[in-house]
């Protein structure tokens, strides 16, 4: 047992090395069978993206002595995921990637799990999602926008999906702006671009890679961040514009400080603590491999790790802040 434990150290404090000064890792468990990455999403998504990273940086930086397997399992909305870990209890050698999905899911539909019955292991990234219009709309700041809104509630704001973040979030604005902006939603975040890109509808508050390709087209511009600072990346992204240039949605008045989108990642429930601990230290030397903050940065996400008590403060937080607006909706389930 002693010499398995020095060769898994030894291959764990190697892919260290290789990623230059990262915290070393006390290991007190490791993995004794292949490890199952589950996504829950479908093929092509940004989870199942992101998941296929974690494995490639897994495996090209030798970071485990076993495998890693990648499983699709996005039905209805992930649950199919959430479900499968639920029953997969105490087994360390499976993770799910995920979003804030594995948490508000329960709040809308009888899924027979809750996310406490489930062990977070770490968030390893956010998205920002920014409010967009087409290029030449009428208003040229957020502020303006919602005050046409306000004149004309018949204008659209489009999203991906219903009952998801992007509805939640015309919602919250709704709800603090006193505004009653109709959504419609599609397929996807991309197809929402292309609406916005076409006119058929006023805005939508896509995630940055999700509007990016229509913002360097000239065909859509960011009213603002839905953030309290400024985005980080200053490199020019369209023209002479950069993330870092757009500024905050409460700056221009629309009373949300920030809205955030966890990428999350989880264990099945019934684990020990240096199980847990294992896999947050391997997400966090994945973090902070150049694969992964080349990702991150391409695709404007912000550079979060959250893992712990502050992790389900996160969720409960976020959970809170929803809850009401579930609520006068007419989502939360019996």
């Amino acid at each position: 047992m002693r010499s398995t434990f020095v060769r898994c150290t030894s291959r764990l404090l190697l892919g260290v090395s290789l990623l230059g000064a990262l915290p070393s890792l006390a290991l007190a468990w490791q993995p004794e069978q292949n490890v199952e990455i589950v996504i829950a999403g479908g093929p092509g998504g940004g989870t199942d993206q992101l998941g296929r990273l974690i494995q490639s940086i897994i495996t090209s930086h030798k970071l485990l002595e076993v495998n890693t397997v990648v499983l699709n399992k996005g039905g209805g909305n992930g649950a199919e995921a959430f479900l499968d870990l639920k029953m997969a209890k105490a087994d360390p050698h499976k993770l799910v990637i995920g979003t804030n999905n594995i948490y508000l899911l329960p709040l809308v539909a009888k899924l027979g799990y809750q996310w406490q019955e489930l062990t977070p292991v770490a968030a390893v990234a956010e998205d920002d999602f920014i409010l967009w219009t087409y290029q030449d709309a009428p208003w040229q700041d957020a502020k303006a926008f919602y005050e046409a809104v306000k004149a004309e509630p018949k204008l659209r704001m489009g999203g991906s999906q219903s009952k998801d973040v992007d509805q939640t979030l015309t919602l919250l604005l709704n709800r603090t702006t006193g505004s009653k902006l109709t959504y419609i939603p599609f397929k996807s975040g991309s197809e929402a671009a292309t609406q916005l890109a076409g006119k058929h509808i006023a805005s939508n508050v896509n995630n940055p890679a999700e509007s990016i390709s229509q913002w360097r087209g000239n065909q859509v511009r960011p009213l603002c961040v839905f953030s309290r600072e400024p985005m980080l990346y200053t490199d020019k992204v369209a023209g002479e514009h950069s993330w870092s240039d757009i500024p905050t949605c409460q700056s221009q008045g629309l009373g949300i400080d920030q809205y955030r989108f966890p990428r999350t990642v989880f264990m099945p429930g019934g684990v020990s603590a240096e199980q847990r601990a294992f896999y947050v230290e391997l997400m966090r030397t994945v973090t902070q491999t150049p694969e992964f903050k080349a990702y991150v940065s391409q695709n404007a996400l912000v550079p979060s790790f959250i893992e712990g008590e502050p992790l389900k403060a996160y969720i409960e937080q976020d959970t809170a802040r929803v809850t009401p607006v579930f609520k006068e909706a007419g989502w939360l389930r019996d």
